[in-house]
């Protein structure tokens, strides 16, 4: 890999920090099982100076909970024969029921065509999350099962239910067990204790370090299927390369390679199962093979892994902590800024001795929609 084009990630990410689409971010690029890029940039807040560093840095990851928690889960149990895709809900869940939902099946919840609207707001009384958990399973669909894709944050918590009624334990305590600790991640859980706080970059201020930004993850108690895991850049390189390595991490099978495609492959409107693939723009950049899959969460983060070119990029930020007037200026910041950096390492690729062409301006040179209203 090209070191001067992936030394240009310095330039792109600061670009996004003096712009304050965030205080600071950590970034990690792997390739043929080796780390060829890993830093920290800038601060975890604006004012203590407190420095972002890949490897000790948390941050809230958001909708990435989708997939490192939830859908990772959902592989181990399908691997060890607990759960079908096409099985329905309602065999695990008896309380989802009512019109069509009685139709709605694992692989729908999975691939965001339950029916399930994108979501709701979730009563907030405390730290008790039955009554959430009720109004969730409780939700009417708004159109047919498996005709219509809609991303549904309400899918993947009833994904969430699901895997707890088959394990009997909590989604947070199973994926600690069958996926974090054989793989020695351990800076990735939900509701970090208050002893790591300080390691904790902050969301908004009237949340606490190490509470979910996502009101109705909060509302779940913390632990939701679709928001509340906290990780830092290098432990999501770790569970990176367990899926460029189809389920393997040294010694420990966490599933099957045969798993790990059946679950990344690209199906209608660019969705995998549980995971996003790659349309050739976006968060994932421009130069990452059709193979290529991923997931980016609100709060500025995202993970993009290339098989075909044995490669993954790790981009977290706290861009919901962002200096811009608005919430429009910080996330064209962030969003330029993760593709920029998938890009350039992408483009930093020399197998053959030979590198495709670098585009004439990233898009962090351009700064469209940077800048609204007193912010420059």
């Amino acid at each position: 890999m090209s070191s001067s084009r992936l030394a240009g990630i310095d330039e792109v990410v600061r670009r996004g920090i003096s712009a304050g689409g965030f205080p600071g971010a950590a970034v990690v690029v792997g390739r043929h099982g080796a780390i060829a890029w890993e830093r920290g940039y800038g601060t975890l807040d604006w004012r203590s100076g407190v420095i972002v560093d890949a490897e000790q840095t948390m941050y809230d990851l958001a909708s990435l909970t989708k997939v490192v928690a939830t859908t990772a889960a959902t592989m181990v149990l399908v691997d060890r024969g607990k759960l079908r895709l096409d099985d329905r809900v309602t065999r695990y869940l008896p309380e989802f029921t009512g019109g069509d939902k009685d139709a709605v099946t694992i692989r729908d919840l999975l691939m965001h065509r339950s029916g399930l609207p994108a979501g709701r707001d979730l009563p907030r009384r405390g730290a008790a999350s039955g009554e959430a958990r009720r109004v969730v399973l409780a939700t009417h669909l708004v159109r047919a099962p498996g005709t219509v894709t809609e991303y549904s944050d309400l899918g993947l918590d009833v994904m969430g239910f699901v895997i707890e009624q088959i394990t009997r334990e909590p989604l947070d305590q199973f994926v600690e067990r069958a996926v974090y600790r054989p793989l020695g991640m351990r800076s990735t859980m939900f509701r970090p204790a208050a002893a790591l706080r300080a390691r904790i970059a902050p969301t908004i201020d009237n949340v606490a370090r190490g509470e979910v930004h996502d009101g109705n993850a909060r509302a779940l108690g913390g632990v939701a299927g679709h928001a509340g895991l906290f990780s830092t850049a290098s432990d999501l390189a770790v569970f990176a390369q367990l899926m460029l390595d189809g389920g393997v991490a040294g010694s420990t099978r966490l599933f099957a390679d045969s798993i790990a495609r059946m679950f990344t492959q690209p199906g209608p409107d660019w969705r995998a199962l549980g995971w996003q693939t790659c349309p050739g723009d976006g968060s994932c950049g421009q130069y990452l093979s059709s193979r290529a899959f991923g997931h980016t969460g609100f709060t500025g983060t995202s993970i993009w892994i290339d098989p075909e070119r044995d490669l993954f990029v790790i981009v977290l930020t706290n861009r919901v902590y962002a200096r811009t007037s608005g919430g429009v200026a910080s996330e064209a910041i962030v969003q330029d800024v993760r593709s920029d950096v998938v890009d350039l390492a992408a483009l930093s690729i020399t197998d053959g001795g030979e590198q495709l062409a670098a585009p004439w301006r990233l898009r962090s040179e351009l700064q469209n929609g940077w800048w609204s209203g007193g912010d420059r």
